[in-house]
């Protein structure tokens, strides 16, 4: 069983940083692209940033400059470095990622629960 499991959200002042981590586990060959989104109260599930396995990104404009993406292959983890966090950034944070499990030729999307990142003074 595959589990993607988030940490590192909290609550943190405007224009300050947080970073968030998540770590696949389980039963699989591979992991392709792993990603960041992020839902507001009301609002839909939007892309934060992703990550291919060769360390391609791509960025939600909103957090474009502010916003940075990682992965550690070895360790099946990828992280977001969030700077300069403004009060349109609160959400849940969900971590994403495709990945090939043992017994299936092509890769699933995965999701963590979320982690929930407050930014307020």
């Amino acid at each position: 069983q595959v589990q993607l499991v988030e940490s590192g959200g909290g609550l943190v002042q405007p224009g300050g940083s947080l970073r968030l981590s998540c770590a696949a586990s389980g039963s699989f060959r591979s992991i392709n692209a792993m990603g960041w989104y992020r839902q507001a109260p009301g609002k839909e599930r939007e892309l934060v940033a992703t990550i291919s396995t060769g360390g391609s990104t791509n960025y939600a404009d909103s957090v474009k400059g502010r916003f940075t993406i990682s992965r550690d292959n070895a360790k099946n983890t990828v992280s977001l470095e969030m700077n300069s966090l403004k009060s349109e950034d609160p959400a849940v944070y969900y971590c994403n990622a495709w990945i090939v499990i043992i017994t299936a030729p092509y890769g699933m999307s995965y999701w963590g629960k979320g982690t929930l990142v407050t930014v307020s003074s």
